[in-house]
């Protein structure tokens, strides 16, 4: 099965092109080489897809008939991330969390507190 398609049916993209983007631009290795999006995969190999600052690590375990649903993904591949990368990327959404909210036009949620602050 080709490198894209099976990121893709993992769930590791939200779309294929996704996928072939991603190798193309090099952010896919393959037993520790740059993967191709063509490039053909057999079980034991190991992925490694760097998305933003987590490099993310997977070993082929099967390959499914087409996208398989999100219970259904730990039966062809494991997750092999390391731990340290986990929690970098705890880090990273737990500040993304801590984030104010942008400045511009009030939502509606505003315009209905405000609403109710000047009606007491």
């Amino acid at each position: 099965m080709r490198v894209d398609k099976y990121l893709w049916a993992i769930r590791a993209f939200k779309t294929r092109s996704l996928a072939t983007a991603h190798c193309k631009e090099g952010k896919v290795q393959v037993n520790a080489k740059p993967a191709k999006p063509a490039q053909d995969l057999r079980s034991g190999d190991r992925i490694e897809v760097r998305k933003g600052a987590i490099n993310f690590a997977f070993e082929v375990l099967e390959f499914p008939k087409s996208r398989v649903g999100a219970g259904l993904v730990e039966q062809h591949v494991r997750d092999v991330t390391p731990q340290s990368e986990m929690d970098k990327l705890a880090e990273i959404r737990e500040a993304q969390r801590d984030m104010t909210r942008p400045v511009g036009r009030p939502t509606k949620r505003d315009r209905r507190d405000w609403e109710k602050y000047f009606r007491e």
